[in-house]
């Protein structure tokens, strides 16, 4: 067993190839946390050679109403997800130093998370935030009460109260 542990930690400091970055997912909603975790993974990200990707999930049951409406409105949320996940891009860049991949997708948050994992094998690892106080926030809850235990990536879990300091010394 022990001839196992530096050869995997030698591993860990090898370059990194450019064809298979590490990819740091973060859910961007709309949680002060978020950015916790946004920037946690950016850090991660640099310091390894990875890379950073943004999911904004439209929840697609917000336009059951009238057809036309209910186009107007899902055109209006894409807009509004689009223009978030590109304003995200810009600190993305300069912490990372890598342009983020962007997902946005219609659908249920927590389906739509985890198709997303399953269907993109360069997805490594999912970097959520925990809400401050008892209760972690409903993504957290979902994956660790039901879905943690399938998921083919590991799942890094940050105080959502940390400060902008306290990220930069644990990464």
């Amino acid at each position: 067993m022990s001839d196992t542990l530096p050869a995997a930690a030698d591993e860990a400091h090898a370059p990194v190839e450019s064809d298979h970055q590490r990819v740091f997912l973060v859910v961007v909603d709309d949680t002060p946390e978020m950015r916790v975790a946004l920037r946690y993974a950016c850090l991660r990200a640099r310091r390894t050679g990875g890379r950073v990707a943004l999911l904004r999930v439209i929840d697609k049951g917000d336009f059951q109403h009238w057809a036309a409406v209910g186009a107007l409105m899902r055109e209006e949320a894409r807009t509004a997800a689009e223009q978030l996940v590109q304003e995200l891009a810009a600190p993305v860049v300069r912490i990372s130093g890598q342009i983020p991949v962007l997902y946005i997708a219609e659908g249920d948050p927590k389906q739509v998370l985890l198709e997303l994992i399953e269907e993109a094998p360069e997805i490594k690892i999912l970097v959520l935030a925990a809400a401050p106080g008892s209760n972690p926030g409903p993504l957290i809850s979902f994956l660790t009460k039901r879905y943690i235990g399938r998921l083919r990536i590991p799942v890094t879990l940050v105080p959502g109260g940390l400060s902008d300091a306290e990220i930069d010394q644990l990464t």
